[in-house]
């Protein structure tokens, strides 16, 4: 209930407006979105990597309904990726990359065309990207476009959410060797026709994924905070030989920090989901469903003087 709650939240305008003017709100969205520029997203890498994470970056938006807007988002991966090279941050960080920000609502060919700059500007710039998943609705279209790119940029990675019961199926399909997939739970409200609507079937469902993805030949990156499906991902390393080289753990900027660290200190790749951008609001509200525990954390800082 409270998740469905806070997904209607995130499509709900007159929320954005008192959610934004709200007078501890940025302290509550710098927890867990690195800024505004792409200075803050470097900033925020260079001490992730520093830590001994690896990270990948997302820049916020993809309500895009406009091709020069779709445009100006493929420029800021473009300077983003040239400034990460320029650094010596690849390739500790990849870049993370929704279709939908690129005109796939729109225009199919030419959200390919805009992803495709962004593959190359990365394979120049020594890393590589992951294509985002958004709602069902969008799935077959970015699987194609993966497989699209795929013939240039082999390394391109995927995301599969674990909620959609076409899942398993996609799982089989993308394990091959060299395929980067990331398995999360997902984050958007869908009709039970398509996804599993119960936490348990959820779980269950991540947990046969992932035995697909460990048991298979590509590299597996496991999305997840849950302590439950974290256990279960180092049990099935062992279980199917996987080396610290063979997967990686991934978790958002700002949740679970010392688990992150504790993870990496042990041996494991653990990647750090780092937004930045403007279009904070609809990134936090989904995360906040996706673990509504996190809304203790943000009415606390919401009503909090101090």
């Amino acid at each position: 209930m409270l998740r469905s709650v806070i997904l209607a939240a995130s499509r709900s305008s007159q929320v954005e407006r008192l959610v934004a003017t709200a007078p501890y709100t940025r302290d509550v969205v710098r927890r867990f979105v690195a800024g505004a520029a792409t200075d803050d997203a470097l900033r925020a890498t260079r001490e992730l990597v520093d830590d001994g994470l690896a990270v990948t970056l997302d820049h916020l938006g993809e309500d895009t309904v406009r091709p020069e807007q779709a445009t100006a988002t493929r420029d800021e991966y473009l300077k983003l990726l040239k400034m990460l090279a320029a650094a010596g941050l690849t390739p500790a960080a990849e870049v993370s990359v929704k279709l939908s920000a690129l005109g796939q609502m729109f225009d199919e060919q030419l959200a390919y065309d805009n992803a495709r700059a962004i593959c190359a500007a990365a394979d120049a710039a020594g890393t590589t990207v992951t294509l985002d998943m958004e709602d069902h609705t969008t799935t077959d279209s970015t699987l194609e476009v993966l497989s699209r790119l795929r013939k240039d940029f082999p390394s391109t990675g995927a995301v599969l959410q674990a909620y959609l019961r076409r899942t398993e199926s996609d799982c089989r399909e993308l394990s091959s060797a060299g395929s980067r997939v990331r398995l999360c739970k997902g984050a958007y409200k869908e009709p039970e026709s398509v996804a599993y609507q119960s936490a348990r079937e959820v779980d269950k469902s991540y947990v046969r994924c992932m035995n697909i993805l460990m048991s298979g030949d590509g590299y597996p990156m496991l999305a997840t905070h849950d302590p439950r499906m974290i256990a279960i991902g180092e049990d099935r390393a062992r279980w199917f030989d996987r080396g610290p080289e063979r997967f990686e753990f991934q978790m958002l900027y700002g949740i679970r920090p010392e688990e992150q660290a504790r993870l990496a200190g042990e041996g494991y790749t653990v990647r750090t989901y780092v937004p930045y951008g403007d279009e904070w609001y609809g990134y936090l509200m989904r995360r906040l469903a996706e673990r509504p525990a996190n809304m203790v954390f943000f009415g606390r800082a919401l009503i909090s003087k101090k």
